[in-house]
């Protein structure tokens, strides 16, 4: 079980650490200490939703279609191998930065509504959580709870350490060098998950 916990918590925050849109927003939420909590919340409960329906949902689909979860495995390998192979490259080239304070502040129902669009709207949060930590999970088929907890709780602290800390993270990722070590980071964890994925297979 705390194996399963284990990868679960380093497979979803290797997934959801990389800076993006709806990340670039919590954070310059953060920035200015405008509606933070709700907004992590949204972001959070959001990924729960999503990660339960891949982690448990998934393990109904793959009964019925059994094929699905080798082609879905093999998928998610490549796609791992892929997105490490990205973050190392950046890591590599660098340049990486984030302007957090360019927005101006949104009232709290429009800063619910862009958080859930930049939820909801990303297709690549279904690739993420419902397609790629359920393929993953299945890896665990006694301890689906365990992991599906470990990535919820690391989309819970992720969101909760970007939205409230961004005071203190928000100078730091100004520096490339900040950058570097993150892309790093994540290409070594994606490229282990992966091999953990193909030996599992």
């Amino acid at each position: 079980m705390l194996h399963a916990v284990l990868t679960g918590f380093l497979t979803g925050l290797s997934l959801i650490i990389a800076i993006g849109a709806q990340n670039a927003f919590v954070l310059r939420q953060g920035v200015r200490r405008a509606h933070v909590l709700p907004v992590v919340l949204v972001c959070a409960l959001s990924d729960a939703i999503l990660i339960s329906l891949g982690v448990f949902a998934f393990a109904q689909v793959s009964a019925a279609f059994p094929p699905l979860l080798p082609i879905l495995r093999w998928g998610g390998a490549s796609f791992l191998i892929f997105y490490g192979g990205k973050a190392a490259l950046a890591a590599y080239r660098g340049g990486g930065h984030l302007d957090a304070a360019r927005q101006s502040v949104q009232s709290l129902k429009a800063a619910v509504l862009t958080a859930l669009a930049l939820t909801w709207l990303n297709p690549h949060v279904y690739l993420d959580t419902v397609v790629l930590l359920g393929a993953i999970s299945a890896r665990f088929p006694a301890a689906r709870a365990g992991f599906a907890m470990g990535a919820i709780l690391a989309s819970f602290l992720f969101f909760f350490s970007l939205g409230f800390g961004a005071r203190l993270l928000a100078p730091v990722f100004a520096r490339e060098t900040a950058w570097r070590v993150l892309d790093a980071a994540i290409a070594l964890v994606m490229w282990t998950i992966a091999f953990g994925v193909i030996r599992g297979s």
